[in-house]
């Protein structure tokens, strides 16, 4: 424990990524395996599961700190994090652990199931022999919020260093769905075991957004184009007869897109498809607020099937009869892709026309017998969810441009450009593949409540809730809120801000402050949808403070309808 917390301290006291990556590399060299496959699992986000809410972790430390719990979480806002804030109020400890990274995680698994009272007292035991350091990263553990400056490609990169893998290779062996209490080092990075890749997928190839002109790519007729579509990002695999569904993050999430499972019947073995999984109500794509009705449930009900069915929009081809065809060039995995999609709609109309005759011929015997049959029919081979994300080519930049146009009608967020010749790469790289966004929309809202923003900002209010005019019952305007942002400001603005809203707070509600409606700001965002989970109706994605509205006063804002009016049709 004491080596790890003594690697975050370094990791989280620098921006430079060389010393992060030798920080690393040398703990990686020097580590025990355990130790390394926590360590990877905890940067790779597979971190156990929170044995101790948040209320209790405070009202203990509180107590231990011999503080009242007022004063606590006073310092719990001013401070911006919990951790820190109770490695801060108990008493500094001289000693050090001897336990392990692996010791101290195997006993949080083993405290979820104990009582209050046994998590209380190992809780006070640890954080009162623990140095500051390594308290503060003890209760990171706890929490389960252990968030640091160092992406999962960062972290590969030193570990291919230390263990002189090749990087890529690494990325590949990392993906999946392994659990750090059951893997060891060398069955997780040293090891070649061919079972353990069924259901692997391959770390995802991801794109740079364009900053200059786009014309500055060069000759268009190196370059294809196809909508940037607004789902999740995901690896479709069929191999041994059986179907894996990864989201980009990592997760396998087959069981939530039960439709996948026609694949199986119509897609060979050895397959992987790179594509966004959309909503598809109606058949036509909807709104990512269509698709949240599906996200983080656990039970996918029959009905929630019918009223917001997926479907895989297909992009890439990245396995093809069992072999890796990722250093091909883009065009020839496309003609891979095309393929395979021709089979799989001849495949649906055969079923189609199979399905059909098989209607007349049950008509004809008895039309009871024909209602009650349908009742209980299976959906046919026929809706197999596989679409084919177009690939488009222009003559000219812009006649690429009016396509981009077209976007927000598309249901899309925009183009993405792929060089014909461009491989399948790992991660974000320049070069080959760009993504060539729609504008955002944009609306002018009043600011409303404010709350203090964490890490380096934990000690300014920079977190801050908007609103927009409305006309109430009695035909009087009254502000609404209907999004909240962090960022889109400078420094300096966010100083000013604060000072301002230190002097205009009405009423204060735990961290949050209600401020005199005085300020107007910019705010855009990417998408937009009806919403019945928000006060205003709406609700908006990746909303930013675009700029400071100081040339306008809060009754030019706009309102709750002119928000509407930008809701596609």
């Amino acid at each position: 424990m004491r080596n790890f917390a003594q690697l975050i301290k370094t990791l989280d006291s620098t921006n430079k990524t060389t010393v992060k990556v030798q920080a690393l590399t040398d703990y990686f060299l020097k580590a025990d395996d355990a130790d390394k496959v926590w360590t990877i699992a905890i940067l790779s986000h597979r971190r156990p599961p929170r044995p101790v809410n948040t209320t209790l972790l405070r009202t203990w430390a509180s107590e231990l700190a011999n503080i009242p719990l007022w004063l606590f979480e006073e310092s719990y806002h001013i401070v911006g994090d919990l951790a820190e804030t109770i490695a801060l109020v108990i008493p500094a400890a001289d000693q050090s652990s001897d336990k392990s990274l692996t010791d101290f995680l195997q006993e949080m698994i083993a405290l979820k199931k104990k009582t209050d009272e046994e998590k209380r007292a190992y809780l006070c035991e640890n954080w009162s022999v623990l140095n500051y350091y390594e308290r503060f990263v003890f209760t990171k553990l706890i929490t389960g919020g252990f968030r640091i400056g160092v992406s999962q490609k960062l972290m590969t990169r030193a570990l291919a260093k230390a263990t002189e893998i090749d990087e890529d290779i690494l990325a590949y062996k990392l993906m999946g769905n392994w659990d750090p209490n059951k893997i060891t080092f060398q069955q997780l990075v040293l090891e070649e075991n061919e079972s353990d890749y069924l259901s692997k997928p391959y770390p995802f190839y991801l794109a740079y957004a364009i900053e200059g002109e786009v014309s500055d790519l060069g000759d268009i007729q190196e370059w294809s184009a196809e909508h940037k579509w607004d789902g999740i990002r995901s690896q479709v695999i069929l191999r041994n007869n059986e179907l894996f569904v990864w989201s980009r993050g990592e997760e396998l999430v087959t069981d939530k897109y039960p439709e996948f499972e026609k694949f199986i019947r119509v897609i060979p073995n050895g397959t992987v498809i790179d594509g966004e999984i959309l909503p598809f109500p109606n058949g036509a794509i909807g709104t990512f607020n269509d698709l949240q009705t599906r996200i983080g449930r656990k039970n996918v009900t029959a009905a929630l099937l019918k009223k917001v069915p997926v479907i895989l929009k297909a992009y890439d081809i990245l396995e093809w009869e069992g072999e890796d065809i990722r250093q091909l060039p883009f065009v020839e995995r496309r003609e891979i892709l095309e393929h395979l999609f021709k089979n799989v709609t001849e495949q649906n109309q055969n079923a189609v026309t199979e399905h059909s005759q098989s209607g007349v011929t049950e008509r004809s015997r008895s039309e009871d017998t024909e209602r009650s049959r349908n009742e209980v029919t299976e959906p046919s081979r026929s809706d197999v969810p596989l679409h084919l994300s177009k690939t488009m080519y222009f003559n000219s930049w812009e006649e690429m441009a009016e396509e981009r146009d077209r976007s927000r009608e598309m249901h899309s967020e925009g183009l993405m450009l792929k060089s014909k010749d461009s491989p399948y790469l790992v991660g974000r790289k320049k070069g080959d593949w760009w993504k060539w966004k729609v504008d955002p929309l944009t609306i002018d809202a009043v600011l409303t409540y404010a709350m203090r923003g964490h890490g380096r900002r934990s000690n300014l209010f920079t977190d801050y809730t908007f609103a927009l005019w409305k006309d109430n019952e009695e035909g009087e305007k009254e502000l609404v809120t209907f999004a909240k942002a962090y960022s889109g400001l400078t420094d300096a603005e966010f100083r000013k801000l604060d000072a301002w809203i230190k002097k205009n707070t009405l009423e204060r509600f735990g961290p949050v402050r209600s401020v005199t409606p005085h300020h107007v700001f910019e705010i855009a965002f990417e998408g937009i949808a009806l919403s019945k989970r928000h006060k205003s109706g709406v609700a908006t994605r990746f909303p930013r403070m675009l700029r400071w509205r100081k040339d306008k006063n809060i009754h030019e804002a706009n309102t709750l309808d002119d928000l509407k009016n930008l809701i596609p049709q």
